[in-house]
């Protein structure tokens, strides 16, 4: 994905709240070279984050003529209003290691024995996953195949089919699940009958 960006001159609390109230987002991108200050179009760039590639992939910024590739390290967004105020970017190259969280999707969960067969839905204990890996290797997405799923069996981190250059990192956990399969409970409801009247019963008024 590809993006534009503008240097940025004036700096400080004033100077961001008129880039914001012009339309636009103060930002910055670092490492490899000095930091830069830069700016963006705030629609362009709100609607480029409403996208699963823009959060977790190796981006191409346009800066002053020049094409580098970043990727998306922090944003920050108004409490209730929908405005990004700032966004943070990292220059990569081919030597850079970086650290991010990758959404996992999901396929073939319906053709699994754990559905067709024994009538369990599957949990995904987890949505995404935290990685390291070089920046030239990170996916937009790891995917995660449940046609093998049985019931009674989870799938772990160690199940899932990786490239050797991506580490999954656990934080301290020995192989966490990613999915399990749960049985249905079919839940009955049982309905009293209404007692019998006493067709015995006299009335109590007199003939």
């Amino acid at each position: 994905m590809k993006f534009v960006a503008f240097p940025r001159e004036l700096q400080g609390t004033g100077a961001s709240r008129r880039l914001r109230n012009a339309g636009k987002v103060p930002g910055i991108v670092y490492g490899v070279k000095d930091a830069a200050q830069i700016e963006l179009d705030h629609n362009a760039l709100y609607h480029a984050l409403k996208k699963e590639a823009f959060h977790c992939s190796v981006l191409e910024m346009e800066l002053g003529g020049e094409t580098t590739k970043v990727v998306l390290r922090d944003l920050q967004m108004h409490p209730y209003k929908p405005l990004v105020l700032h966004v943070d970017f990292q220059r990569v190259d081919s030597t850079t290691r970086i650290r991010k969280r990758v959404p996992l999707h999901f396929i073939n969960e319906a053709e699994s024995p754990a559905v067709k067969l024994e009538k369990c839905t599957i949990n995904h204990v987890v949505a995404e996953l935290d990685i390291e890996c070089l920046a030239e290797k990170l996916p937009e997405f790891l995917t995660v195949d449940l046609k093998g799923m049985v019931k009674g069996k989870s799938l772990h981190v160690d199940d899932l089919v990786l490239d050797p250059s991506i580490k999954v990192r656990t934080h301290g956990r020995k192989n966490p699940v990613i999915a399990t399969p749960v049985e249905i409970v079919e839940e009955v409801i049982v309905v009293a009958a209404a007692p019998a009247a006493d067709k015995g019963k006299k009335g109590k008024g007199k003939k």
